[in-house]
Formats: C-alpha cells, sequence, structure tokens
C-alpha cells in the first residue's frame, strides 16, 4: 500500500494526492488517496475514521444492533464495538514495548566494536611511544628549562630556587 511515509516529499505527496485513486507499487493494487487515514497515537488518541472500514457480516450486525438501546448489549459485544472503531486502548497505547532492550543491546554492541577497534589501533596501527615522552627525557628537558632559566616571570622557572638548587 502506498502511503505518505514511502512517497517522501510533501511535494510529490501533493501532486500525487490531486488525482482521486493512485496505483500501488505492484500494479493491480488501487489507493484512495481522498479517504483520511486512521492514526493510533498518543497525542492523537481518538481517531476521525474508524479502525475497520470493511466489515463482515458479523460486525455489520453488530453495527446495527449498536443503533438501538446500548443496556442490551454485553460486555463482550461493547468491547467489539469499540475494537472495531479503535485498535488499542489510551493504557495500551501508553504500555511499554521492549524496544529498550534492543537499544541497549546495540549500544553495548558499539562499545564492544569500539573497543575492539582501539584496541587494533595500539596493537597493529600505531608504533612505539616516542623516546621523548619516557621520564628521563622529560626530566633531562624540565633541568635544561630551569638552567636557561625558561620564563622566570609567570612559568615554573619562578618555583625553582636557584641558589638551592631545588624546588620552592
Amino acid at each position: 500500500m502506498l502511503c505518505r511515509a514511502a512517497l517522501g516529499r510533501v511535494g510529490l505527496w501533493r501532486g500525487l494526492c490531486s488525482s482521486s485513486r493512485l496505483q500501488g507499487q505492484t500494479g493491480s493494487e488501487l489507493v484512495d488517496c481522498t479517504v483520511t487515514p486512521y492514526l493510533c497515537r498518543l497525542d492523537t488518541p481518538l481517531s476521525d475514521v474508524p479502525y475497520e472500514r470493511d466489515l463482515t457480516n458479523e460486525q455489520r450486525a453488530l453495527k446495527e444492533k449498536e443503533k438501538g438501546d446500548w443496556g442490551k448489549l454485553t460486555k463482550e459485544e461493547k468491547l467489539a464495538l469499540y475494537r472495531l472503531a479503535h485498535q488499542h486502548s489510551y493504557c495500551e497505547m501508553r504500555q511499554g514495548s521492549s524496544e529498550w532492550k534492543t537499544v541497549l543491546g546495540g549500544v553495548f554492541f558499539m562499545l564492544g566494536f569500539s573497543g575492539l577497534l582501539v584496541w587494533w589501533q595500539r596493537v597493529y596501527v600505531f608504533g612505539e611511544v616516542p623516546h621523548t615522552l619516557s621520564p628521563e627525557w622529560i626530566e633531562k628537558q624540565t633541568q635544561r628549562m630551569i638552567d636557561m632559566q625558561v620564563n622566570p616571570v609567570q612559568g615554573f622557572s619562578v618555583y625553582w630556587d636557584y641558589e638551592k638548587k631545588q624546588w620552592k
């Protein structure tokens, strides 16, 4: 069945809905664009159109019985009439789904894949750590900067005592 979501663009939807009938994707199915679709959403819980449009003989008889006294209807008949008009009750629409499990599984899968990617890069892509990051090199570099009195006003040379040769 061809619907608004499948058509995508609003302009295409307007152009196609200007005609009264459309031919479906299979070529044999006709879709009437002038009929309002049934909506079952929390923001519009009571749709303008009934859920069941093509009624069976039993459903037609029940609709005729609906026009009479509602006191004569059984509880099952009232529920069947409600189900003809609405797909879900408001409580059923608000009922949670188990979609969170799929989302959480996807998040954990992506975290695991990212961890494997980082491990693979550390093992096979990145080389050895440069010698300039070794503690001995950093100590020599710091001593050289102190000896050169680099930035003596605001830098870390301010915290070096040149007479005692130690940190203040």
